[in-house]
């Protein structure tokens, strides 16, 4: 078994030479690649520690965290289905992550009290620099499945941002007329020269999407949909065009059928292995207080994904 469950935690470290010191909760939690993400670095840092998996009930995250903490875990990775309760778990929060509603990384500091940061979306500006050399902040987005998790973090992101246009489209708009308001009032609190009362919301079948599609520059797909082979993409791929950047969080496939077809359409494309890649530099750097060794982390996730 490649984790550890709460029962077990108090023998994180039988027959080990290096101390767990960080580790990631979820549930399930096998299929994370946070340790590949981070084992390389804390190596290439000479850190004698290690970085492990250890998966977490519903219900039981504050329980998880004291636990943690008492065996000697200084640092936490948060994944689903556990980024709000992790969010209520937290002595502090970051203020950018109470607006996304989500935290995905927890220090601790000497007294056990735990900061809750979100790093998705201050990741998310790193990977657009990264495979597109432009800053988020200059382009007009369109982000399709706005109501997930991912979604919200990075609409969220793009309104801090001062994003000239923030579209949000998902398959209902349950979710997107009070995050539209949230974030307009984010976007006015912050006295934000961009979106404010221009983000607008859709359904996925609203007629009119093919025109928002048009008018944006990055095309952002949060949803699920590409993870399987036989997925379509999420709208008809002839709305791509040259002007567009195209960034889909899925990262495994590492080509979805968005971002064949938008290569086919002739328009730049990026998949979510970067985003991946970025949210954890950052929480290292939040655990460590130092630049994080982004090429060795880099090469693990890829080195992982290769075999």
């Amino acid at each position: 078994m490649n984790y550890f469950t709460l029962d077990q935690l108090s023998e994180i470290n039988s027959g080990h030479d290096h101390p767990a010191k960080f580790a990631v909760i979820g549930d399930p939690v096998a299929h994370s690649l946070s340790p590949q993400l981070h084992q390389p670095a804390l190596n290439e840092l000479k850190l004698d520690c290690r970085y492990i998996r250890v998966e977490v009930p519903e219900g039981q995250v504050n329980e998880a965290l004291e636990k943690m903490y008492a065996a000697g875990i200084r640092g936490i990775n948060v994944t689903v289905p556990h980024k709000l309760e992790a969010l209520e778990a937290c002595h502090q929060v970051d203020p950018a992550a109470s607006s996304m509603g989500a935290v995905n990384t927890i220090v601790f500091n000497a007294a056990g009290q735990r900061t809750g940061f979100n790093t998705d979306g201050p990741g998310f500006v790193r990977a657009i620099r990264e495979e597109f050399g432009m800053d988020l902040g200059d382009l007009r987005v369109i982000i399709i499945g706005a109501g997930g998790g991912a979604g919200r973090a990075i609409a969220t992101q793009c309104a801090l941002e001062g994003c000239p246009q923030l579209i949000l489209a998902n398959r209902t708009l349950e979710k997107l007329t009070p995050m539209r308001e949230e974030l307009t009032r984010l976007a006015q609190s912050e006295k934000l020269e961009g979106p404010r009362d221009r983000i607008e919301i859709h359904s996925l079948d609203d007629p009119i999407l093919e025109e928002a599609i048009g008018a944006s520059e990055l095309i952002i797909n949060t949803t699920s949909v590409g993870l399987k082979s036989s997925d379509p993409a999420p709208f008809p791929s002839h709305w791509v065009e040259p002007h567009h950047l195209v960034y889909d969080t899925i990262y495994n496939p590492s080509r979805t059928h968005l971002l064949r077809d938008a290569e086919s359409q002739g328009a730049r494309i990026a998949n979510g292995l970067s985003l991946l890649l970025h949210q954890g530099t950052l929480s290292l750097e939040h655990w460590l207080n130092k630049d994080a060794p982004v090429d060795a982390m880099r090469q693990g996730l890829l080195d992982f994904l290769k075999a």
